[in-house]
């Protein structure tokens, strides 16, 4: 009975042994067919993979009929419809160029749009070439309807196509639909010339673009940094149009958008550079809009554009022109088309005296060759000898005020009622024939030159890098010092001309107070000696470097016209001749002046009463 449980136990571990033997084979058989599949399952994904990268492939690189087995044509139908053998070209970053002595405007295959400018006869303050605008910062796109789809021309990559019209550089980037069916940008430059002729072409796509349905045109560009003067560049950098024969801006100090109706051109403008973009055919609303960037050094403000090109159907062309344009009066006039109201010279009278005295001064000595810093000395000394009469005027004016002072003196002594002190001051004044203000109404026919010369300055292209002295660039601030910080209203430099000028400004202010009696009747002046040229000080340490040398020397100027005067003069004779009219003129009524005057005092003394 042992002996059979012994053989039975024995049995049973065997039993077991085998049935582990049979469990292990199955289990590793059975991963080894998971093996098997999984690899087979990779390896066909792979070959998935590359058969839809083939068929990216083949689509991309297809200039023909499209497979409607792939997928990825299937997907560019149904994005682009029509228009899918076209986004179906490779973008290969291919650049074109058309370029003259003057300009060197590059263009991109994808979007078939102007993506960089650059003007060969400038640079930026820093020396870097000039360009206006920058690929990765600035857009010009086209939308439109087709078959119910919204395209963009700057999703596609145009054919292009060079070519050469006598001296005129042409560029053909159409975008193929079918066999005489495309949308074309023309684009075509001259030599010796800012403009580039641009024309918009629809050809044979009636019925896959939309009639009635007007073309988006999308303009915008953030304007790059080129001035040393980052604030006064911005200050100076907005959205121009031209409308009626008269042009206006939206607002350089602030963010601004405007609708403007009609207009025959529109400009991205900074201080020294425009571009414009002229369109007839634009509609007749166009909405323009400016976003400053006062964190950036690069970009000074985004300008946008935006407009509608109304499409009827067919075949039809829309002709516009570029122009790359420094802000130069002549070369904006040559145009013919209302340009050069891009350079501010000021309005009214201030813009009149600037476009027919300052600029035909300024370009007569400009052609004979002079330096810039001889020009503007040879501008002051001009236009200080055409207001001489003004200035001797002035002169004479104080000089009779200054010999009369003893018998003010004495009016003041005898008289302690302001109102009888008046009124006897100016029974002198009237019988010795001098005027209160006769030194102040010259000075008033010359403000309008000095704010003329204020604006013009400034705005001239012409003094743009061009060194004078210690000067490196006349256009901008004429930096000796660098502080390290900013002093408010002040700056973190200092501009020596600027100096300059307050110096003599002070010098020449207290020389003429000093020849006249104007302390004596009004103690204040005494501190506008100082108060007018601290604040000119502020203004001027970051304005241009020639507008603050132009000023020096008009005031070197007026001081020696003044000290010739003064020896002209002999305050002896010049009272002995007063008193010769006192005695011929005695006083037969108060003239209007005096009778305003009196009137004020009376009401001034009854408003004290009454208090």
């Amino acid at each position: 009975m042992l002996q059979q449980e012994k053989k039975t136990d024995f049995n049973s571990i065997i039993g077991f042994a085998l049935i582990g033997i049979v469990l292990f084979w199955f289990l590793n058989n059975q991963a080894g067919i998971e093996e098997t599949q999984l690899q087979t399952t990779t390896e066909e994904v792979a070959s998935s993979d590359e058969t839809v990268s083939s068929a990216v492939s083949d689509a991309t690189v297809a200039s023909g009929s499209f497979e409607s087995d792939s997928v990825v044509s299937v997907h560019l139908q149904e994005a682009y419809g029509a228009f899918a053998n076209a986004a179906a070209k490779e973008d290969l970053s291919e650049k074109f160029y058309l370029e003259n002595d003057l300009v060197k405007v590059e263009l991109a295959a994808k979007g078939a749009r102007v993506t960089s400018v650059f003007l060969k006869e400038y640079q930026t303050y820093d020396s870097l070439p000039l360009n206006l605008l920058r690929e990765d910062s600035s857009r010009f796109n086209l939308t439109f309807w087709s078959q119910n789809r919204r395209l963009q021309t700057s999703d596609f990559v145009f054919e292009t196509t060079e070519s050469k019209f006598g001296d005129k550089q042409v560029l053909s980037m159409r975008l193929n639909v079918q066999e005489g069916k495309y949308l074309e940008f023309a684009y075509a430059l001259e030599p010796n010339s800012y403009k580039v002729d641009y024309t918009v072409n629809l050809v044979g796509l009636d019925g896959l673009i939309q009639s009635q349905t007007p073309l988006e045109l999308d303009w915008a560009v953030n304007i790059p940094r080129q001035e040393l003067n980052r604030d006064n560049e911005a200050m100076n950098t907005s959205a121009y149009y031209f409308v009626d024969g008269e042009i206006d801006d939206l607002s350089a100090t602030s963010d601004d958008s405007e609708r403007v109706l009609d207009p025959d051109w529109i400009a991205f403008k900074s201080q020294y550079f425009s571009t414009v973009l002229s369109a007839k055919e634009l509609s007749k609303e166009i909405e323009l809009s400016t976003e400053a960037h006062p964190g950036s050094d690069r970009y000074l403000k985004t300008i946008s554009a935006s407009a509608n090109l109304n499409y009827e159907g067919g075949s039809h062309s829309y002709a516009m022109e570029w122009y790359f344009v420094p802000n130069h009066v002549k070369t904006l006039k040559s145009y013919g088309i209302g340009l050069e109201g891009l350079v501010p010279l000021g309005w009214s009278i201030i813009g009149w005296i600037n476009k027919y005295v300052v600029i035909t001064i300024f370009n007569a000595f400009e052609n004979w060759g002079f330096g810039y810093g001889m020009i503007i000395l040879m501008m002051a000394l001009l236009i200080k000898m055409a207001l001489f009469p003004f200035t001797y005027k002035s002169y004479t004016s104080m000089a009779k005020m200054r010999v009369l002072k003893p018998q003010i003196d004495a009016i003041n002594e005898k008289y302690e009622d302001k109102m009888k002190r008046q009124q006897e001051t100016m029974a002198l004044y009237k019988q010795t024939g001098v005027s209160p203000l006769g030194g102040c109404i010259p000075m008033l026919f010359q403000m309008p030159i000095l704010f003329a010369l204020f604006r013009f300055f400034p705005a001239s292209i012409e003094l743009r890098q061009q060194g004078f002295l210690w000067a490196n660039d006349l256009s901008t601030y004429d930096s000796i010092l660098d502080l390290g910080f900013n002093i408010p209203f002040y700056g973190d430099h200092v501009s020596l001309f600027t100096l300059l000028m307050t110096v003599t400004t002070v010098l020449q202010m207290k020389y003429s107070n000093s020849m006249s009696a104007s302390n004596a009747q009004m103690p204040q002046m005494k501190y506008m000696i100082y108060f007018m040229p601290v604040i000119f000080l502020g203004v001027m340490n970051n304005y241009a470097a020639a507008l603050s040398y132009y000023y020096f020397l008009a005031n070197l100027i007026t001081f020696g016209q003044q000290k010739i005067i003064e020896r002209m003069t002999d305050d002896s004779a010049l009272l002995a001749k007063m008193e010769e009219k006192k005695q011929k003129d005695p006083v037969k009524g108060k003239s209007k002046f005096q009778a305003r005057l009196e009137n004020m005092m009376k009401a001034q003394q009854e408003a004290k009463k009454r208090k």
